[in-house]
């Protein structure tokens, strides 16, 4: 066999090795289940009722489950302020879809953020004894009172959402980006913290009082961090891939939708758009043999809700925007490929029920997996409404 064949044979198995490799990663089968808006929004109270059966008293969220290899429920001790505010969030959203028997869990899920409350006459933040107040749960608990307030009609919380909107602000720099933590002793900011996550929560909960309060005149500090977002935070924050991955922005974005978005607000929702859609279609193609063994562990559920979440966002913005009608169609695609494996994937008819409706990765179900997936399963059964399915 002459030199020539032998480099025709390893180009042929490079190639082969190639295509291969491709068909078990990019270009792998997709596994999309097929769901009606009644079995989404049916998902969406599983998940709702397994963080109302495992609530205390008290109102605090059971936190964290680890099933042992005998099936035994070990509970976690610790616990977060920001993911409680987040979960009584998600209460009050599918209060306001129509399910008004959440309304005692949520306002419970209220109370305990109400009662530790800390301040001034002025501003309002929570925290856990003398610990920093983080702008995250001041953030998502402004959320949870407006989306109570959409819910019931009830204004009787307007000037703590006030006070929380004085919070925020004082937390908000010169050039848009957010501070993490306000110090109880100085009352005041603590110098040079952020979060990645905390300044979406906060610009949503920002452009969300404006949207409320319009006479605050609070929308020009909104696109303040829109705009800081969009162009500088990535580089700030030492992110990539680039954008951030933020289902917080996509939330801002859609509640700023009727202010006239930029140029760059609406490429900035595209890359948002192209992150979120990768990550679901390579989630989407774990599908067990060689598809299964070329990609990473399976993310948490609290990770695959924030997908949903995000997609939801911006395929609501892509209904109102013209901009991105363009991708109306393939934003739909993608919610409902994620909606319809998170729903597969839910925990029901286990036998033991008070934890029916979660999600397990790895034997352990967080609440903010119930959380995200929540709101995520929401907005993807209203996605469906236009096609009356």
């Amino acid at each position: 066999m002459g030199k020539k064949s032998y480099r025709l044979i390893a180009w042929g198995v490079i190639w082969l090795l190639t295509i291969g490799s491709l068909r078990a990663t990019l270009l792998a089968a997709e596994i999309c289940p097929a769901s009606s808006k009644e079995e989404l929004h049916l998902s969406a109270k599983a998940a709702a009722n397994w963080i109302v059966q495992n609530q205390s008293d008290n109102g605090r969220y059971l936190y964290e489950v680890k099933m042992s290899e005998a099936g035994i429920p070990i509970i976690s001790d610790g616990y977060n302020l920001v993911r409680h505010a987040g979960t009584t969030m998600a209460l009050y959203q599918i209060v306001e879809e129509g399910e008004p028997q959440y309304l005692e869990a949520a306002d419970a899920g209220l109370k305990y953020l109400l009662d530790r409350s800390v301040g001034n006459e002025e501003i309002l933040a929570v925290a856990e004894g003398s610990a920093d107040a983080k702008l995250g749960t001041a953030s998502l608990l402004a959320i949870s009172l407006i989306k109570r307030r959409a819910a019931t009609g009830d204004k009787k919380y307007d000037q703590t959402l006030e006070m929380l909107g004085n919070f925020i602000i004082t937390m908000q720099r010169e050039d848009g980006s957010m501070l993490y933590l306000w110090d109880q002793q100085t009352a005041s900011p603590v110098p040079e913290i952020t979060s990645l996550f905390a300044t979406g929560e906060a610009l949503w909960a920002l452009a969300s009082l404006h949207n409320l309060f319009p006479e605050k005149g609070w929308d020009h500090l909104a696109f303040r961090t829109l705009d800081y977002m969009a162009t500088q935070r990535d580089e700030d924050e030492n992110v990539w891939p680039r954008p951030w991955a933020d289902q917080w922005a996509a939330y801002s974005l859609n509640e700023m939708s009727e202010w006239g978005l930029s140029e760059i607000h609406i490429q900035y929702a595209r890359e948002l758009a192209a992150q979120f859609g990768i990550a679901v279609r390579w989630e989407s193609q774990r599908n067990g043999g060689l598809d299964g063994l070329v990609h990473s562990p399976e993310p948490i559920a609290a990770g695959q809700g924030t997908w949903i979440e995000a997609i939801g966002m911006l395929h609501q913005l892509s209904e109102d925007e013209p901009r991105l009608e363009d991708l109306r169609i393939p934003l739909q695609e993608r919610l409902l490929c994620a909606a319809g494996r998170m729903r597969v994937k839910q925990t029901i008819g286990t036998g033991t029920v008070e934890f029916d409706g979660g999600w397990f990765t790895g034997g352990v179900s967080r609440v903010d997996g119930q959380q995200h997936a929540l709101s995520g399963l929401l907005f993807a059964a209203l996605s469906l409404d236009e096609q009356g399915q």
